[in-house]
């Protein structure tokens, strides 16, 4: 009897009628299994964890030593894999000779607003996989230019490039409106007039998408009671999906509402089982919250 297929992740990818939704990605060649909000799941973890390898030119190299990953991991990739990946990225700019088109997005989080960049042909997955409350692409062009953008802003005004995901859970408990959010992208754009703008890139009209609805979030925040701990073999991951953002599953359950970060998912075999199977992974509980007001940038 083969084993079930390794859960490579959460990711974000257009599905029935080209709307960008999340689903889960296997390391075989297993169909991507959509997660709509409202659903009911239900998986257990078979007896191991692994490293799932790299992408290279749209498909899969596993892992030459099939690598044990530790429960704890975050991600599907062993420490050899982790510095190959990082070997050609466009991330880790190892990869400037990419030559497709590049937006350069500003990403509302909450209390943060990160600048980066984007494939302009993955639209909005990339804001949806960061877990952007709202979102606008400020210019296109060159992966080279796209760079000097980023630095720009990052250098001029402040603004990160990068927002942790405590940072970003925390912001969901009680997030600034979607007019508040707007309003601050639409400030900061303003602010180009004042940069010596390189060639390469450019300027679009600003449009702020608002991603909430997508998520299921609420314009209240949401409140999770109880987060996921590190897996163990046959482990029961159950409940209603309530929100789903970037790759946390908010899962209602007999125990309360569950945050799951399916990056600890990555790595397992996982069976699908009937909905309504208990839920049997370990948790723990989250203290109640003191939420901090951060300056935006």
């Amino acid at each position: 009897m083969s084993e079930p297929p390794r859960v490579a992740g959460l990711v974000w990818n257009a599905g029935l009628k080209n709307q960008t939704q999340a689903q889960l990605e296997w390391s075989a060649t297993t169909p991507r299994t959509p997660l709509p909000l409202g659903a009911e799941i239900a998986f257990s973890t078979g007896p191991d964890r692994q490293c799932l390898g790299i992408w290279r030119n749209g498909k899969r190299l596993g892992c030459p030593t099939r690598t044990p990953l530790a429960a704890t991991a975050h991600g599907p990739l062993c420490p050899e894999c982790q510095t190959m990946d990082r070997s050609y990225s466009i991330a880790a700019d190892t990869r400037l000779d990419d030559p497709r088109e590049f937006a350069v997005y500003l990403a509302h989080h909450g209390s943060r607003v990160k600048i980066g960049i984007t494939a302009a042909d993955r639209g909005s997955a990339r804001l949806l996989e960061q877990g952007a409350l709202s979102s606008a692409f400020l210019s296109s062009g060159t992966l080279a230019a796209a760079r000097r953008v980023e630095r720009l802003f990052t250098s001029a005004f402040g603004v990160t490039d990068r927002v942790t995901s405590p940072t970003k859970r925390t912001a969901r408990l009680d997030p600034p409106t979607a007019e508040q959010r707007a309003a601050d992208l639409h400030a900061l754009a303003e602010n180009v007039n004042t940069l010596d703008w390189p060639d390469g890139q450019t300027l679009r009209t600003l449009d702020v998408v608002d991603h909430t609805p997508t998520y299921g979030l609420p314009a209240d925040g949401i409140r999770p009671a109880h987060t996921l701990r590190a897996l163990t073999p046959d482990a029961v991951i159950s409940g209603r999906i309530t929100c789903q953002i970037a790759r946390d599953l908010y899962l209602e359950t007999p125990q309360g509402l569950v945050i799951a970060d399916t990056q600890l998912l990555s790595g397992w075999p996982l069976t699908t089982l009937e909905p309504g199977t208990a839920f049997t992974a370990g948790t723990e509980p989250i203290a109640a919250p003191v939420l901090p007001q951060d300056a935006l940038f």
